[in-house]
């Protein structure tokens, strides 16, 4: 029989996981580059610890995004601003992002995946998909962040250009531009600037090795992105697969890989999926390589989804 977790057990795990994200994005953007590098080019190999951590890190941030951090609401967008800045796109682009994929998922405007015959060439659909397969998302969560420095007119007109009905640029627009949300998501853009400025002058001659490692992290977060929902049926929101990990690796992620119980359950924390799973009886949709390997298989016509 499921049983919540005890929120103060939760909220001591949460924290110190928390301390220990911000730690090492710090360790990465300012202790290497100042103490380390300088000593011997070699400490740059420790670049690839935040790199292989980059899917627990957006879970983590994940958690934030549904309030399952902390039971203390206001600690729980505390952290998950502080670890989006560190990111590198401000919290609320990421959480109204995430929320209207929800809301969307395997519909017109969120199925990225799937050839509409007729709209655009098969080619050009190739070389859109796949460019957001291989750090798209990640440079496009950036670059939207970076948008939001603009003054209002010209945001706009951004807006207006990258709209269309394939995608939720449009609704997310509608929270974004609230004057409360769009004042708070500036600083954090200035914020981002700033740190990621201070970062590279530090890296100097070595900056090349931050760029690596942020191109590892974007590539990371672009492949998990749709891995669950790549050539899932269509109009079912509530529906996505749940991939198998061995234990060890999956509680690595935060339990990301059961995202069909999180989409059926997108409130519960991340430590209680396993025992929902469990109980389910949905069993495992795939393995995780494999299906992440199935996604370059590439776009999906729309015409399969109605044979099946």
């Amino acid at each position: 029989m499921y049983q919540p977790q005890p929120t103060t057990q939760r909220d001591a795990i949460n924290l110190l996981l928390g301390l220990f994200f911000i730690g090492l994005q710090l360790f990465q953007l300012f202790a290497l580059p100042t103490w380390l590098l300088p000593q011997n080019p070699a400490w740059g190999w420790w670049l690839l610890f935040p790199a292989v951590l980059t899917t627990s890190w957006w879970a983590f941030i994940h958690e934030s995004i549904h309030g399952s951090l902390f039971s203390n609401r206001q600690l729980n967008r505390m952290a998950g601003r502080i670890n989006a800045t560190l990111f590198g796109s401000p919290y609320d682009l990421l959480r109204w992002g995430h929320l209207l994929h929800h809301a969307y998922s395997r519909t017109e405007r969120e199925r990225p995946e799937v050839y509409m015959p007729g709209s655009v060439s098969m080619a050009w659909c190739k070389l859109t998909y796949y460019f957001r397969l291989l750090g798209g998302l990640y440079l496009f969560e950036v670059l939207g962040g970076m948008l939001l420095v603009l003054p209002k007119p010209l945001l706009k007109i951004a807006i207006h250009t990258i709209s269309r009905p394939d995608n939720v640029v449009e609704l997310l627009s509608d929270k974004i531009l609230l004057p409360r949300t769009l004042a708070i998501a500036r600083i954090e853009a200035i914020c981002i600037l700033l740190v990621y400025g201070v970062a590279f002058n530090l890296y100097g001659e070595f900056a090349w090795m931050l760029i690596i490692a942020l191109l590892a992290r974007g590539g990371l977060i672009s492949l998990v992105d749709n891995v669950f929902h790549y050539a899932t049926p269509l109009e079912q929101g509530r529906y996505a697969h749940n991939l198998y990990l061995p234990v060890w690796w999956s509680r690595f992620i935060l339990h990301f890989n059961l995202h069909g119980i999180h989409h059926l359950h997108p409130n519960v924390s991340c430590w209680q999926l396993p025992n929902l799973h469990a109980e389910s009886g949905h069993q495992y949709q795939g393995r995780w390589m494999q299906a992440m390997a199935a996604q370059f298989k590439g776009p999906v016509a729309f015409d399969h989804f109605k044979e099946d």
